[in-house]
């Protein structure tokens, strides 16, 4: 798969914009390998203050225990790139801000980080509606740094259809 270009991606968050605005939602985002793209393209549709409450840009362990609630014991036995982490760090975004929809997002961009179980790549995305359960699902993204992240953001903003 080809990663997007920023026209595709603005497409993209300008028809989640749309869908948020139409059903009085606001969205947070909690991203990690994504290092706060999501929010940037969501941020760049005018008038996203209407349904745009924050984002949060969770690199280290400790960023995602202080600001998402994940759990330290969470991280070290699943490691940052889990399912586990994911729900955790979706969850802990909509406890920590005022929206009612969140996705979060935790990878390995490269071009190092990986490893068998987890090459460079792999991605967990995670979705939640307030008062919702919450579902993850693994990517596996080829191409280098940009392309892993810009598809990361591209799916992020996809899967915000079904929650």
């Amino acid at each position: 798969m080809a990663a997007p270009s920023d026209t595709q991606l603005n497409a993209l968050a300008q028809a989640v914009g749309e869908r948020l605005l139409t059903t009085r939602q606001m969205l947070v985002t909690a991203e990690s390998c994504t290092g706060g793209w999501i929010a940037k393209c969501m941020t760049d549709v005018p008038g996203s203050s209407a349904w745009f409450d924050c984002g949060m840009a969770v690199y280290s362990y400790e960023a995602k225990q202080a600001m998402l609630g994940v759990r330290p014991q969470t991280l070290e036995t699943f490691g940052a790139v889990s399912r586990e982490t994911v729900i955790e760090m979706v969850s802990g975004a909509l406890v920590h801000s005022g929206a009612s929809i969140a996705v979060a997002v935790t990878g390995i961009a490269g071009p190092g980080g990986g490893s068998p179980d987890k090459p460079v790549g792999t991605v967990w995305i995670g979705w939640k509606r307030r008062g919702g359960y919450a579902s993850a699902e693994v990517f596996h993204f080829d191409g280098d740094r940009d392309a892993v992240r810009r598809q990361t953001v591209a799916a992020a903003l996809r899967g915000l259809e079904g929650v």
